[in-house]
């Protein structure tokens, strides 16, 4: 079974290992997405049951925006519900309302409920504040994790002026078991952030202290810092190696910058909030794909409030509220980016996914067609394009925007399989068999190995009848790369029917059903297997499977007829080989 491609681009993340140490969570601490905790909640009934009941729907579903609504409802009647003020914190912190936020986190406070929301909530208050005395007297139960603590100190050390004191809790936090790279790197912020630029650079280095890898935000500090110092070459060496020399639009302004020899300024980091906005930022990204979404959520959003500049805090929050499902917040988050941001065109791609996902097809094309005139050097624009395109089954102009994308590229590597992946699978949906299997061949050309292309490949063999015993081999090398893929599996079992070999395509086909056991392609192409074994009564319990899961138009036809007549003689309709002279080699 042929699988489209898929082009999600993943934040980063450190591995799990490192997030075990990472922060020590308090009992009651929950995702953003799910009800209240049973010991915040008071058995009193709440006097709006309708809206008490609202909320709760609103927060089962993970809807942020419902959820503020009803929880404030509710709480009009029963203000002093500990349920219900800890739904309505997680809701307006979903929604980015950290005013709300902090008044329902300080009522529940004064009852002495306790819960994490409440207490990041009442952190960013204290910090637009700029209350840091009040920061470093947090009692035991407004705590959140160790880690996060003890950064959070070490940045309210430094916004009370206290920079001696600051960097031994840097440091301090540096010598705990796995937290190394996190006390050195916000050490170096803060350092920086005082115009030490030097000793921040000898940290990120990796000469005051060895190695130390950073995410993306970092190494572009890092390259703020050695600008500062007048090290050019060095930064632009540092931006070549991380990021490539292909255009995009942050990384060319500031390579104009540093080829012209004009320091940037230091903006990572300007002040405590910013730090204490890292510090939320840091550990999003740590949980982010480790933790549950609505989880990080609440790192991330915190971030962005702490810090409306903070562009990854903005990406990395709507793409979590596009994950959660609540593609309205996603698409309000990425458009908080102006069009002359240099990141605007990965805000617009993202707003448009959302956009997609709320089926406003027309819009969502339109918006990635402007973007492809307005950044037309841009390989992901182009991509994204034909990816929307080839998901409106408009398969001819996805391939015209993918030719687009491919003329952008002097010299494929293999990062570019998948541009000809995309391509090929528009092609063969189009028609044009010649040209797909041209592109599916350079994708294997590029990655050898992948086991899409071998798959799609592949199955698209098997299904025209050519190169079966290619194909099957094809096939055999993406069951080896992925065991546990019920589509994979399926490809596999149709070749051997497709061959002839129904008693070897029975268990596996079976399987790919146990593993894909709703999709109408596997049930059906379960039936025929089962069909051809003898199993006819088998064989009609699951074409009739394969009608409920929605079939396209065109497979639900043959699918009836075959409950009608038979596979025998559909195929002789079809003036296709009978299932006995397959099985001879005829």
């Amino acid at each position: 079974m042929k699988s489209a491609p898929m082009t999600h681009a993943l934040p980063p993340r450190l591995t799990a290992l490192l997030l075990a140490g990472l922060v020590s969570l308090h009992p009651g601490t929950l995702p953003a997405q799910t009800d209240p905790a049973p010991d915040a909640q008071q058995s009193a009934e709440p006097g709006d049951a309708g809206a008490y009941l609202a909320a709760r729907s609103a927060s089962s579903q993970g809807d942020f925006r419902e959820g503020a609504h009803w929880f404030s409802r509710a709480l009009e009647s029963d203000p002093d519900n500990l349920g219900l003020l800890e739904g309505a914190i997680l809701s307006y912190i979903g929604v980015g309302d950290f005013v709300k936020a902090g008044q329902s986190a300080a009522r529940l406070t004064e009852l002495e409920g306790r819960s994490i929301g409440a207490s990041m909530a009442l952190l960013v208050r204290d910090t637009q504040a700029e209350n840091y005395e009040a920061i470093l007297a947090l009692p035991d139960s407004r705590k959140i994790g160790n880690l996060m603590d003890d950064l959070v100190r070490a940045w309210a050390e430094f916004g009370t002026g206290r920079m001696s004191e600051a960097t031994a809790a840097f440091d301090a936090i540096a010598r705990t078991d796995g937290l190394k790279a996190f006390g050195l790197y916000h050490k170096a912020l803060a350092l920086a952030a005082v115009g030490d630029f030097e000793s921040a650079d000898d940290i990120l280095s990796g000469r005051a202290e060895g190695p130390l890898v950073v995410n993306r935000r970092g190494i572009i500090a890092h390259v703020q810092m050695l600008s500062q110092l007048e090290q050019f070459d060095d930064a632009l060496a540092l931006l070549d190696q991380s990021f490539g020399t292909e255009p995009e639009p942050e990384m060319i302004a500031l390579r104009a910058q540093l080829s012209a020899r004009t320091p940037l300024a230091f903006d990572v980091v300007r002040s405590a909030k910013d730090g204490i906005a890292e510090v939320f930022f840091t550990v999003a990204v740590a949980l982010n794909g480790e933790a549950e979404d609505g989880y990080t959520l609440l790192y991330s959003r915190a971030a962005l409030d702490l810090n409306p500049a903070h562009t990854d805090a903005t990406l990395l929050s709507a793409g979590l509220l596009e994950q959660l499902g609540q593609s309205e917040l996603a698409g309000e988050t990425y458009a908080l980016l102006p069009k002359d941001h240099p990141s605007f065109h990965s805000a617009e791609i993202g707003r448009t996914a959302s956009l997609l996902a709320m089926d406003k097809k027309d819009e969502a094309l339109a918006a990635l067609k402007a973007l492809t005139e307005s950044h037309p050097a841009l390989l992901i624009v182009h991509m994204a394009y034909g990816d929307a395109l080839r998901r409106n089954e408009q398969f001819e102009q996805a391939a015209e925007a993918y030719d687009v994308a491919v003329g952008l590229v002097s010299e494929p590597t293999e990062r570019h399989w998948g541009l000809f992946y995309s391509r090929a699978v528009a092609h063969e949906r189009s028609d044009q068999w010649n040209k797909a299997e041209a592109d599916f061949r350079k994708a294997l050309e590029l990655n050898p190995d992948q086991p899409q292309v071998l798959n799609y490949l592949g199955y698209s063999f098997v299904d025209r009848g050519e190169n079966l015993e290619e194909a099957l081999g094809m096939i055999e090398r993406a069951v080896a790369a992925r065991p546990d893929a019920g589509y994979i599996i399926d490809s596999l079992a149709w070749a051997y029917f497709r061959l002839g070999r129904y008693e070897d395509a029975l268990p596996q086909m079976e399987r790919a059903s146990l593993l894909e056991p709703v999709d109408p392609v596997v049930t059906d192409h379960l039936g025929d297997v089962y069909w051809a074994v003898g199993r006819q009564l088998e064989a009609r319990f699951q074409w009739r499977r394969a009608l409920s899961f929605d079939p396209v138009e065109k497979d639900a036809i043959r699918i009836r007829r075959k409950l009608e007549i038979g596979l025998d003689a559909v195929l002789a309709e079809e003036g296709a080989p009978s299932l006995q002279a397959v099985a001879n080699g005829n």
